[in-house]
């Protein structure tokens, strides 16, 4: 399971108020607190797609599909967003999640 969860969704969640605070009020950042605030908003967010995408490999691989069968029909994103996210590529079928991981 995913470790630290509140804390980095904390993480993310403050740096993206801090930009939408920078957008309310832009003249009150200097660039260089832009660029913290940017760096903030996509390295708390690698983290956590990482941390999902760390927790999705460690399930055994009958389980990966079926959640990424759940996901992708729950019309919370796409199918490709899903893929993406947690296989970094696209697979044509559930199937061949299973058959890559029996390569392995």
């Amino acid at each position: 399971m995913i470790e630290n969860t509140r804390e980095l969704v904390e993480a993310e969640e403050m740096a993206y108020f801090r930009a939408d605070v920078c957008l309310g009020s832009p003249q009150s950042f200097t660039l260089d607190e832009k660029r913290e605030i940017c760096e903030q908003m996509e390295s708390t967010s690698k983290a956590i797609e990482d941390a999902m995408r760390k927790d999705f490999e460690s399930l055994p691989p009958e389980f990966r599909a079926k959640l990424l069968d759940m996901l992708c029909a729950s019309g919370c994103e796409s199918e490709e967003f899903w893929k993406n996210l947690l296989l970094g590529e696209m697979p044509s079928s559930t199937e061949d999640l299973i058959d890559k991981e029996a390569d392995r």
